[in-house]
């Protein structure tokens, strides 16, 4: 799954394409009425939201919290975002040089590794102008 880490979104995001690929559906949302603010301060209605169970790392060293996600419909190279919310659920420590997530565990401290090569394919498809992930307002 590509999420990606950026805490300079306020909230969690899972993007309903992913949300359809993982077996879910529309009648599974709560309803929401509020809009997100991307930074060039255009409203983005969610289709409603939904309470998720997200586990970063690898046993033994993982953990897991439940997180609310709005759902929204919108062109994205990422699956979901993991905002300033879920950032403090986990208590990650985030070094975007490294490209590691740091989080502590009931077995001490772990750790999540980045791909580059992934980062980067995503970085140049948000790019392109065809809708693979260009002209979406960032959250």
């Amino acid at each position: 799954m590509r999420v990606l880490v950026y805490n300079g979104a306020s909230v969690d995001i899972l993007f309903h394409d992913t949300f359809i690929r993982m077996c879910y559906n529309d009648s599974q949302l709560t309803s929401s009425y509020a809009p997100i603010y991307g930074f060039n301060h255009v409203g983005c209605k969610f289709k409603g939201a939904i309470q998720l169970p997200v586990t970063i790392g690898e046993e033994p060293m993982e953990a897991t919290q439940m997180l609310n996600f709005p759902v929204v419909k919108a062109t994205s190279t990422y699956n979901a975002i993991l905002g300033r919310i879920g950032i403090r659920a986990f208590k990650v420590v985030p070094s975007t040089y490294h490209m590691v997530l740091k989080f502590p565990t009931r077995n001490g401290i772990g750790e999540a590794k980045g791909d580059l090569k992934m980062a980067r394919n995503c970085y140049v498809a948000a790019l392109r102008p065809d809708g693979t992930g260009g002209g979406r307002s960032s959250p």
